[in-house]
């Protein structure tokens, strides 16, 4: 079943990322990242002066750069399952996870016009059967995906996650500093006003806080040999 689109929304720092790899990996899946899309944005606007140093974002200049087709996005699969995504043609896929992006990129995502810029590639990418996390997808951008989940865990949990990964990649940050910008983005995410963060009605929960990956695939093999006689075990 190639064309199986399975839409996989919730909290920064709940393992989207993780979880949404691994099933396409195991499923033979095509997989999005889309907040990777929406952190190349970010990326992009910090780069080229669009984000002041108190955090006004330069709207007009980043739209007219998105008109004008400055913004030239792009993406490959690993060999693992998971996306290499590249910026003009550079490849930005540890960039996009600095600290200095995470501070900004819930901002930019409120903005309708990327918004829109980020749906449309993401429907042109996977059309055709993919995995995708993110906040919107089972609300917004695949309303009708055959399947939606919903991931939460404890924002501690989720900051000293994104503590690890961080200090993984060379980095040396705070605990405190982290937590504090995982609250942020649930209150941003959940409060703008273009296709908040909410459940989808049809969505089911995934509730991770005490769940390693494996448990989280035997949860889900329930789930898709019922619904669609697959298994990802």
């Amino acid at each position: 079943m190639t064309n199986i689109i399975i839409a996989i929304d919730g909290y920064s720092s709940t393992g989207k990322g993780t979880f949404a790899v691994e099933i396409a990996r195991r499923l033979g899946l095509l997989y999005l990242d889309s907040g990777a899309l929406y952190r190349t944005v970010t990326l992009y606007a910090l780069q080229h002066g669009q984000i002041e140093w108190n955090g006004e974002i330069l709207e007009r200049r980043l739209q007219e750069d998105m008109l004008l087709g400055r913004i030239e996005i792009s993406v490959l699969p690993k060999d693992d399952g998971s996306m290499r995504i590249f910026l003009g043609g550079e490849e930005v896929s540890a960039k996009i996870r600095e600290l200095d992006v995470a501070r900004n990129v819930s901002a930019i995502a409120t903005i309708p016009f990327v918004r829109n810029f980020v749906d449309e590639q993401l429907h042109r990418l996977g059309a055709k059967g993919c995995v995708m996390d993110g906040r919107d997808i089972g609300t917004a951008v695949f309303p009708n995906a055959d399947l939606k989940i919903f991931m939460t865990a404890d924002a501690e949990i989720r900051a000293w996650r994104r503590v690890r990964q961080m200090e993984e990649a060379g980095q040396h940050p705070r605990f405190e500093e982290i937590l504090k910008n995982v609250q942020e983005r649930d209150y941003i995410d959940s409060h703008r006003a273009m296709n908040p963060l909410r459940k989808a009605d049809d969505a089911i929960v995934l509730d991770n806080s005490h769940m390693t990956v494996a448990e989280q695939m035997v949860w889900l093999d329930g789930i898709l040999r019922e619904r669609f006689n697959l298994s990802v075990l």
